[in-house]
């Protein structure tokens, strides 16, 4: 009398649905991260409460020795207004204010005035506390 089971039960695991869940994940942290570009200058950003993270196209950096760069392109003070002019001409660009936290308001209010003059949304870079 042949009493066995017609279906037998493989033991073998196939991971090929666990690979799935992993690329899955991998691919949902990497587009829910925040995507920020560093910027070409060293600067101490000061803290804020609420740091909202902003698409950035054009960024202007003032260090503490009072180094200017934009787009990770270093400048003279002179040379700000004419090189945001050409990037920002004929659009109502975004511009991200990379400056450290010792180095006077004034310099912060010279930049972010000469990007308000072009028509430009000015924000100001912070890091959480």
């Amino acid at each position: 009398m042949g009493l066995q089971a017609k279906n037998k039960v493989n033991p073998a695991f196939s991971m090929s649905s666990m690979t799935d869940i992993i690329f899955l994940l991998l691919i949902f942290f990497m587009l829910t991260s925040s995507f920020i570009t560093p910027s070409g200058l060293q600067v101490n950003l000061p803290s804020s409460e609420t740091s909202d993270i902003v698409m950035q196209e054009v960024t202007v950096s003032v260090t503490k020795d009072l180094k200017y760069s934009v787009n990770d392109k270093v400048i003279s003070r002179d040379q700000v207004k004419a090189e945001l002019t050409s990037l920002l001409s004929g659009k109502n660009g975004q511009v991200v204010l990379h400056i450290d936290k010792d180095v006077p308001v004034e310099y912060l209010v010279e930049i972010g005035g000469i990007a308000a003059g072009l028509e430009a949304n000015v924000s100001i870079a912070t890091k959480p506390y």
